[in-house]
């Protein structure tokens, strides 16, 4: 077994899912598991969120939901996105909600339900200014209407998704609010009233009350993430993820000497290095030691130096002791210190979403539960 390990905390899951629930009643909470559970594992998560009182669970594949009904999962599954026409069938046969927004895709569909005897819930993707996929507003009246003539179909659900919510000061998510019930008001003008709406991502949902409408989406808090800087304070959430791992080599290096490939870090005094088993093969970028990465060995930050290798890292330790088996956190907390995925995330120019859902699979996944 590797050095290194993710351990999620599937209570701190719970108490967040408690908290979204909370702020966003009596809308459905429907939490993202996609992505592997935005990397935190997608079987375990998804049994902790319905533990803690999540109605619903969605994912961006159809692959994604087989693995969850496999393992036993029943509660509504809804797709994200429409899936390619060739696994419509097996949308059907995992019993999905289904996002569609191509006439192709409605039929399609309709001819797999037909098959199998059943019919399917679908969900009608419109598109109010994200442009990524999406019917735009003008024909979601007509799309609407090819899904409801069809026996076999059943649109449960009409919805959209903000592009903008983690900027509070940003108009454009009025703007998206004020198409997307236009487009409700012309569906009910034709009788055709959907019994879910919504628009709702964790951001939209804990900052936005009017974008709740029936059901929100909620990803990257429930895993304890804020959406963005400074959003969610009030929620309290817990981050679910430590990031372990042990140092695999530890040596004193000479003033003068260079790390890692190319040399691109030299040392200015004698320092004790300590080599640690996990690089960006595991997702620990490449460039993390040059952009001003750290981590904590014996509760203190340390930096990384010189570029991350594909199985390893090292870092400086100046002249604290440093051995072979002592614990290195990479995200999480040891003593006093902490280093969180919104910290990567600000050194790398990127965000914490990505930070965490790149953790790679060689990196094994533990969970607890009431500290166990």
């Amino acid at each position: 077994m590797r050095a290194a390990r993710a351990e999620v905390d599937l209570d701190a899951v719970a108490r967040n899912v408690a908290a979204l629930r909370a702020t966003v009643a009596p809308a459905l909470l429907c939490a993202v598991v996609k992505a592997d559970g935005y990397g935190h594992g997608a079987i375990a998560v998804s049994e902790a969120v319905l533990g803690a009182g999540a109605d619903w669970l969605a994912v961006a594949l159809v692959e994604e939901a087989a693995v969850l009904r496999r393992a036993g999962i029943t509660a509504p599954i809804m797709l994200l996105s429409q899936p390619r026409l060739a696994d419509l069938d097996a949308a059907v046969r995992f019993d999905l909600r289904v996002c569609v927004h191509t006439s192709a895709a409605v039929e399609l569909l309709a001819a797999a339900a037909r098959e199998r005897g059943t019919r399917v819930l679908v969900h009608l993707k419109v598109d109010t200014g994200m442009n990524r996929i999406g019917v735009a507003p003008s024909d979601a009246l007509a799309m609407a209407t090819e899904i409801t003539g069809h026996p076999e179909l059943e649109l449960e659900g009409v919805f959209t998704h903000c592009a903008v919510a983690d900027e509070l000061d940003n108009p454009f998510t009025g703007v998206q609010f004020d198409r997307f019930e236009q487009v409700l008001a012309d569906l009910a003008a034709a009788g055709i009233e959907p019994c879910l709406t919504h628009a709702a991502n964790s951001a939209t949902a804990i900052e936005h009350p009017r974008g709740r409408y029936d059901l929100v989406r909620c990803g990257i808090a429930v895993y304890g993430i804020p959406p963005a800087p400074g959003l969610a304070a009030p929620l309290d959430l817990e981050p679910a993820l430590t990031l372990r791992a042990e140092v695999s080599m530890a040596k004193r290096v000479a003033a003068g000497e260079g790390v890692s490939y190319g040399l691109r870090h030299r040392f200015t005094r004698d320092t004790n290095v300590a080599t640690v088993p996990i690089g960006y093969a595991d997702g620990v970028p490449r460039r993390f030691g040059l952009c001003g990465g750290e981590v904590l060995i014996g509760g203190r930050r340390r930096p990384v130096v010189g570029v991350v290798t594909m199985d390893q890292l090292m870092v400086d330790c100046g002249d604290d002791p440093v051995s072979i088996g002592d614990e290195v956190v990479l995200i999480g907390r040891q003593g006093d210190e902490s280093i969180t995925a919104e910290e990567w995330a600000g050194h790398l120019d990127t965000i914490a979403y990505e930070v965490v859902c790149g953790i790679g699979p060689r990196v094994p996944r533990f969970y607890r539960r009431d500290a166990s």
